[in-house]
C-alpha cells in the first residue's frame, strides 16, 4: 500500500457521463493515470487526452505541475493540449465569422496555461495572430469583437515569455500603434493595444526606436483624460517606458514635450484629483513617472563646477548682486583692485560659502555639484524677498551663530537627493508616489526652497553654532521625512506640516520614542516586563491569525512586467486550513471561503520559506536580482514537494502572513514588526500598571529580607 500522502482523492468528469470517483497515486506516471481514465470509459487512444482543473482556470496538469492536487479536487479529461492546440489553430482560420470569433474566445481563454501556449507556439501560432492582425479588415462583421480577442489570446501567450519580442515587423506595431486612435472608444481593444506597446518598448531596444516613431505624445493625452483608471494607468504606462528606455540624450527633449503637452497638469486634475481611490498599480506607475522625472536632475546633480567657467561664475555673482545690490558699490574705474576683491570676500563670506575667496570650490563636490547652484539661484529669483531676509538675517548675527547660506543649500540639495533617491532606478514593487510633486513645474526647486526655509529657522531654534551643522541637517532631514510620510496634496500643505514639526516637537516625538525604547530599564521594571510579555505576544499571535482569516490579495509577478492578475488566500476561522483561489480582479473586501477553490490543510505544512530560499526566486532569475521582491517573497512547502509561493504586496503584509504562519506552526514570530508590536504594547502595560506609583521612586533593588525572629508566638495557632 503506498503512503496516504502519496493518494489523492479526486472526482474526475467527462461530459455526457457521471464523474468519477477515483484516487490517484502520485508516484505513478501522468499517462498511466490518464489511460486508466480513458478506460474506465472506454476511450482509445488515451495519448490525445489530458487531464485538467474543472475551475475557472481550464489549467492543464503536467508532471511539474501535479503535486498542486489536492484531496476533493474535481477533475475533467479533456483533448491534450497538443490536439486542443491544432484544433483552434485551424478553428480560428475558419471562413465562418461566427465560428472565427468562438474559437478566439476559446484561444483567449486557453492561452492563460502555458502548457498550451507553449504547443500553440509551436505551431508558430504568434504569427498567425500578427498575420490576422495586419490584414484586419475593419469592415468585416464582429471585427471589433475579434480583433479584441485576438489582441487579448496574443498578450495572454506572450506573457509566457516564450517567443522574443523582437521578431515582430513594423508593419505590426504600426497596426496596434493605430489601434490607439482608432479604438479610443472601445476600452478592450484600447488597453490591450496600450499593454503591447509597453511590452514591446520595455522588452526590445529595436522595438523601442520604432514605437517611438509611430506613437506621440500627443496622440496618447487624450487618454488621460477619459474616466476609465485601467486606460489612464496603461496610458501613463507607456509613456514611462518610452521615457526609461529613451537615449539618454533623448530624455530632456522628451521632458521637454511632456511639458508642453501639460502632462503634470493633466495627471494632477484627471488622475490624481478625479475624487476616487487610487489603486496599487496606478499608484504604481505614478511613483515611476515621478522617480524618471526627477532622474533628469542627475545630469546636473554629477556634474561639477568649471572655476574657469565665466558662465558658472556669473550664477555666483548673479547670487551676490540680488543679496547685495548696494548702489555704493565700486565701478570698474574707480576704487583699488584689492579692495573690490576684499568686498567680494566679504559678501561671499555673507552668503555662506565655504570658500569665501573662490566659491565657486564649493561646487566640485558630486553630488550635489552644479544642482545645489541652480536651486541656490531659483531660490534667489523666484522667493527673492525670503532669499534676502535669510541671507540679511544671517549677516548680523555673531559669526558663530550664522546659518550659512551657502553650505545650507549644498548640504540640503544632497539630501533631497537621498530622500527622493535622485539617479536611482525605479523600483518594480513602490507605488510610493507624492501628489504634491505634481502640482508645480519645478516642483523640486520648490521643494527645495521651503525646507531651504525650514533649515534656517531650525537652525535659529536650535540656537546652532558652526559645530552644530551636522545636527541640524540630521533634524531638519527628520522632519522632512515625517512630513513627507503624511503624503500631502500640494506644497502648501507640506508647509503647514513642517510648521507643526519645530524642532521642539521633534525633541518631544524623540523623547517619548526613546521612552518606549529605552525606559523603565530598572530591574524591578525588567522583571514585569518578563511576566507579562508571554501575554503580550499571546494577544499579538491572535491579532496576526485574525489577519490571515481576514485574508489578503496577492499579485502575481514576473520578470518581464507588472501583471493584471490576482489570488487571493485566508485561513479557516478554526485555524485549520488555508483558503486559496485564482482572482480576475483586485477585490474591493473580503473573499468568501466558499469562492475559493483550493484548500490546504495547516498540519500538511512542513515548512515557512523566506526570501532567496523560496523555490519561485530561484526559478525566476530577473526576480532574483531585485532585493525589494525578494525582501517581499515567501513559500509553505508541504508533503514531500508540493509549494504554495507568495509575494506579500508590501513590508507589513508579509510580516503578518510570515508571523502568523509560523505562530500556526508553533514557531517565533521573528519579524520586525512583531519587534515593534512587542515593544509599543510593553510599554503601554507597564506605564498603566504604574501608574498608581507616579513620582514613587522604584528602588533597583529589592529591599532586604529581615532576620528570623526569636520566637513564632505571635503566629495563630489553628488547633
Amino acid at each position: 500500500m503506498p503512503p496516504p500522502a502519496d493518494i489523492v482523492k479526486v472526482a474526475i468528469e467527462w461530459p455526457g457521463a457521471f464523474p468519477k470517483l477515483m484516487e490517484i497515486d502520485q508516484r505513478k506516471p501522468l499517462s498511466s493515470i490518464i489511460k486508466e481514465v480513458c478506460d474506465g470509459w472506454s476511450l482509445a487512444n488515451h495519448d490525445q487526452f489530458a487531464l485538467q482543473h474543472a475551475d475557472s482556470s481550464n489549467f492543464y496538469i503536467t508532471e511539474k505541475n501535479r503535486n498542486e492536487i489536492k484531496n476533493g479536487a474535481i477533475l475533467r479529461l479533456t483533448t491534450s493540449p497538443a490536439q486542443n492546440a491544432q484544433q483552434l489553430h485551424e478553428r480560428i482560420q475558419s471562413s465562418s465569422m461566427d465560428a472565427k470569433l468562438e474559437a478566439l474566445k476559446d484561444l483567449a481563454n486557453y492561452s492563460r496555461d502555458v502548457t498550451f501556449a507553449q504547443e500553440f507556439i509551436n505551431l508558430d501560432g504568434i504569427s498567425l495572430l500578427t498575420q490576422m492582425v495586419e490584414s484586419g479588415t475593419e469592415s468585416l462583421s464582429h471585427f471589433g469583437d475579434m480583433l479584441s480577442f485576438t489582441l487579448t489570446a496574443f498578450v495572454e501567450l506572450m506573457d509566457h515569455g516564450i517567443v522574443s519580442w523582437d521578431t515582430f515587423s513594423v508593419a505590426f506595431i504600426k497596426k496596434i500603434a493605430s489601434y490607439v486612435n482608432k479604438f479610443a472608444s472601445d476600452i478592450s481593444i484600447l488597453q490591450r493595444s496600450l499593454a503591447i506597446l509597453e511590452s514591446m518598448v520595455l522588452n526590445s531596444h529595436d522595438l523601442y526606436q520604432k514605437v517611438a516613431q509611430e506613437i506621440t505624445i500627443g496622440q496618447l493625452i487624450p487618454h488621460l483624460q477619459g474616466t476609465d483608471q485601467e486606460i489612464q494607468m496603461y496610458t501613463i504606462a507607456v509613456i514611462n517606458a518610452l521615457f526609461l528606455k529613451a537615449p539618454d540624450d533623448k530624455r530632456q527633449e522628451m521632458a521637454n514635450i511632456l511639458a508642453q503637452k501639460q502632462l503634470r497638469s493633466i495627471i494632477l486634475t484627471h488622475v490624481i484629483r478625479a475624487q476616487r481611490a487610487i489603486n496599487n498599480e496606478m499608484a504604481h506607475q505614478l511613483y515611476v513617472l515621478q522617480v524618471l522625472t526627477f532622474n533628469l536632475l542627475e545630469d546636473r546633480m554629477i556634474t561639477k563646477m568649471d572655476p574657469q567657467d565665466q558662465a558658472q561664475r556669473d550664477i555666483i555673482f548673479e547670487l551676490r548682486r540680488i543679496a547685495f545690490d548696494a548702489e555704493s558699490e565700486p565701478n570698474n574705474s574707480s576704487g583699488s583692485m584689492e579692495k573690490r576683491k576684499s568686498m567680494y570676500t566679504r559678501d561671499y563670506k555673507k552668503l555662506g560659502f565655504i570658500n569665501h575667496v573662490n566659491p565657486a570650490m564649493d561646487f566640485t563636490q558630486t553630488p550635489p555639484g552644479m544642482l545645489a547652484l541652480d536651486n541656490m539661484l531659483y531660490f534667489a529669483k523666484h522667493h527673492h524677498d525670503a532669499y534676502i531676509r535669510i541671507v540679511l538675517e544671517n549677516s548680523s548675527r555673531e559669526d558663530k551663530h550664522e546659518c550659512p547660506f551657502g553650505r545650507s543649500s549644498i548640504e540640503l540639495t544632497k539630501t533631497l537627493c537621498e530622500i527622493l533617491k535622485v539617479g536611482e532606478l525605479p523600483s518594480e514593487t513602490c507605488n510610493d508616489f507624492h501628489p504634491m510633486f505634481f502640482t508645480h513645474d519645478r516642483s523640486f526647486e520648490e521643494f527645495f526652497c521651503i525646507c531651504i526655509q525650514l533649515l534656517n529657522k531650525t537652525w535659529k531654534e536650535m540656537r546652532a553654532t558652526s559645530e552644530d551643522f551636522n545636527k541640524v541637517m540630521q533634524v531638519v532631514k527628520e522632519q522632512i521625512m515625517r512630513a513627507l510620510t503624511t503624503k500631502p496634496s500640494s506644497l502648501d500643505q507640506f508647509k503647514s506640516k513642517l510648521q507643526n514639526l519645530s524642532y521642539t516637537e521633534i525633541l518631544k516625538i524623540r523623547q517619548s520614542e526613546r521612552m518606549n525604547q529605552e525606559d523603565f530599564q530598572s530591574r524591578p521594571i525588567l522583571e514585569l516586563k518578563e511576566k507579562i510579555q508571554p501575554e503580550i505576544l499571546e494577544l499579538i499571535k491572535q491579532q496576526r491569525l485574525n489577519r490571515l482569516v481576514e485574508g489578503t490579495c496577492f499579485r502575481k509577478l514576473n520578470s518581464r512586467r507588472r501583471q493584471d492578475k490576482f489570488w487571493y488566500c485566508r485561513l479557516s476561522p478554526n485555524h485549520k486550513v488555508l483558503h486559496y483561489g485564482d482572482l480576475e480582479e483586485s477585490p474591493q473586501g473580503e473573499v468568501p471561503h466558499d469562492s475559493l477553490q483550493d484548500k490546504l490543510p495547516v498540519a500538511d505544512i512542513k515548512a515557512v520559506l523566506t526570501g532567496k530560499d523560496c523555490p519561485h526566486m530561484k526559478e525566476k532569475g530577473a526576480l532574483k536580482q531585485n532585493k525589494e521582491v525578494l525582501e517581499l517573497a515567501f513559500s509553505i512547502l508541504y508533503d514531500s514537494s508540493g509549494q504554495l509561493n507568495f509575494i506579500a504586496p508590501d513590508k507589513h503584509e508579509y510580516c503578518v502572513w510570515t508571523d502568523g504562519l509560523n505562530a500556526l506552526l508553533g514557531k517565533d514570530m521573528l519579524s520586525d514588526l512583531t519587534r515593534n508590536d512587542l515593544d509599543t504594547l510593553l510599554s503601554m502595560e507597564i506605564k498603566l500598571r504604574l501608574l498608581d506609583l507616579e513620582n514613587i521612586q522604584i528602588p533597583d533593588a529589592p529591599p532586604p529580607i529581615p532576620k528570623e525572629p526569636s520566637n513564632y508566638d505571635f503566629v495563630y495557632d489553628c488547633n
